[in-house]
């Protein structure tokens, strides 16, 4: 971990707020959330910055930022719109950290991209430290795997990870091309090192490319040896990191049982980052943008009960209002980091660079970039 990877944890564990702590404060300067001219700021300054700017909108961010997206998508189509807009000088990132650090990756040297809340991080990325991940692959070297085995990262993962990654042959992927970028790595090696998300890892593997849950594995970081003998790690076809999202993770068979009694006819859609029972219990399994399309195309009077992030099924249940729409999960659960970039941190970050303040950047290194991009244009180039 980064020294000052660590610093914000730090930090954050201390409850304190990390724009403050960095010298980068909005303190006094937010808009209240309750100020009845926020809509009216927003649209000013978005007009004042006009082509000058972007903003990039993910599907888990509130409708109060999402109205004012130029672009709304998953991580995947987020970071081909930032590779794709060469000329926008500001991208305002509402989403999280790793997000806007692929942007940085992706994007020209002219270009800056600004999240708006710098404490809009990610569980999952942050469960897989450089070191730790560094520590794994010595491991793989003293027994003499390395060099058959090729690193797939998911997107959600910090651009130190995917650095290594594209340092040591692999790719990002996301959830929706989880499976080209599988087959892509399996062409090149014998085993796949799968960051850090496990329940992607072992879906893909197991349900899309018919391996069994026997051909993985789980590391654990923060035991000897991940946690396995040296004859699990060699006989191992996928070696997958002991990640996962902490919202998806929340879903269970239970709810998938006590949906189906409570509503006849009902049909499970869930993101595949959630636990193997229930995404092989599932009705249909998909990406964002898949799960989007799903009730897209679905017929009228549908019933669904879907098992991603709320922001999300509630938006698709206000939109498609002549489909029942259930949130899987019987208790409410927003994804916490995604849902701090809120209406007052937007206005605030576009107001700030209208007036000639640039605030909450995002930069990687160049040496990191460097490996990441690699890893980044090998996941955008997949068929």
């Amino acid at each position: 971990m980064s020294p000052s990877k660590l610093a914000d944890l730090l930090l954050l564990g201390q409850g304190k707020d990390l724009n403050s702590e960095r010298g980068v404060s909005c303190a006094g300067e937010l808009p209240a959330a309750s100020d009845p001219d926020l809509i009216a700021r927003a649209i000013a300054a978005k007009k004042a910055l006009g082509d000058r700017a972007m903003i990039l909108g993910h599907h888990y961010q509130r409708d109060e930022v999402i109205q004012f997206a130029d672009i709304t998508g998953d991580s995947f189509k987020l970071a081909q719109s930032a590779e794709e807009n060469q000329s926008a000088e500001f991208i305002f990132f509402c989403g999280v950290h790793f997000m806007a650090e692929s942007a940085d990756i992706l994007t020209s040297k002219n270009q800056k991209v600004i999240l708006p809340d710098l404490a809009a991080g990610c569980s999952m990325a942050d469960m897989a430290t450089s070191n730790q991940v560094n520590e794994a692959w010595n491991v793989f070297k003293k027994l003499g795997i390395a060099e058959v085995t090729i690193p797939i990262t998911y997107m959600n993962s910090s651009a130190a990870i995917k650095s290594f990654t594209g340092e040591n042959g692999g790719a990002v992927c996301t959830s929706s091309n989880a499976e080209r970028a599988l087959r892509w790595a399996f062409d090149r090696g014998e085993k796949v090192f799968f960051l850090p998300d496990q329940h992607l890892g072992r879906n893909t593997a197991v349900l899309k490319m018919g391996l069994t849950l026997e051909d993985c594995v789980v590391w654990n970081p923060w035991k000897p040896n991940g946690d396995l003998t040296n004859e699990q790690i060699r006989s191992a076809k996928v070696i997958l990191w002991r990640g996962h999202c902490s919202v998806h993770g929340r879903f269970s068979l239970e709810n998938i049982n006590e949906m189906r009694a409570k509503v006849p006819g009902i049909k499970i859609l869930v993101h595949p980052e959630c636990k193997y029972e229930v995404v092989s219990n599932a009705d249909v399994v998909g990406s964002t943008e898949a799960i989007i399309r799903a009730i897209e195309n679905s017929p009228v009077g549908s019933k669904w009960a879907i098992g991603t992030e709320l922001n999300l099924v509630q938006r698709l249940a206000n939109t498609y209002t002549d489909r029942e729409i259930h949130f899987l999960d019987k208790t409410v659960c927003y994804c916490s980091t995604m849902n701090r970039i809120d209406l007052p941190h937007l206005v605030w970050a576009m107001e700030s660079v209208v007036n000639g303040r640039l605030v909450n950047q995002i930069s990687v290194d160049s040496e990191t970039a460097k490996h990441a991009k690699v890893a980044l244009e090998r996941m955008l180039a997949l068929p």
